[in-house]
């Protein structure tokens, strides 16, 4: 077991934070955005970024070729709702995509929206890593805050009107 300290800065004893997650075991503050068979998708609000979506396995696995044929499928699908939920939904325009092998958590993808106020930090994938931090350390205030949760609420109405294949 490891002691894991959450945004809310609640602490808990888990193996694995991503399967506490996906289990439904911990809910990820902001709650879920969208659950299917086989993805659990939500946002960590710590990093308070509009239209942010975390979308994880719920099968413990690290790598894309260790997804089944079916989750392959259901894993591009879901990517595609979520990217087209965010355009429709929230008018965002540009998403990073971050997935990465080299981590403590189990597969996920960070679906990172682009905003004009993040050209401070530059226009390439380095600039994330310091756009997520800044929103961590600047923008958690309650204003902020309240429209990233305002934000996931409508991707999450939105997701789950449409349901898992639409």
């Amino acid at each position: 077991m490891k002691t894991i300290t959450l945004a809310n800065g609640k602490t808990i004893e888990v193996e694995c934070l991503s399967c506490a997650i996906t289990s439904g075991m911990i809910e990820p503050d902001g709650g879920t955005i969208f659950e299917s068979e086989n993805f659990h998708a939500h946002q960590d609000v710590a990093y308070p970024v509009k239209g942010l979506v975390i979308l994880a396995s719920k099968r413990h696995i690290k790598c894309l070729d260790e997804l089944t044929e079916t989750e392959r499928a259901e894993y591009i699908n879901l990517l595609s709702k979520i990217r087209k939920s965010q355009r429709e939904v929230l008018g965002i325009e540009h998403v990073y995509y971050f997935y990465n092998e080299d981590t403590t958590h189990h597969f996920h993808t960070w679906m990172v929206p682009r905003y004009e106020w993040m050209d401070q930090f530059g226009r390439s994938v380095e600039s994330v890593r310091p756009v997520l931090l800044h929103a961590r350390n600047h923008m958690n205030h309650g204003e902020n805050v309240s429209e990233v949760r305002k934000a996931i609420a409508n991707l999450a109405d939105e997701l789950n009107r449409r349901g898992p294949h639409d």
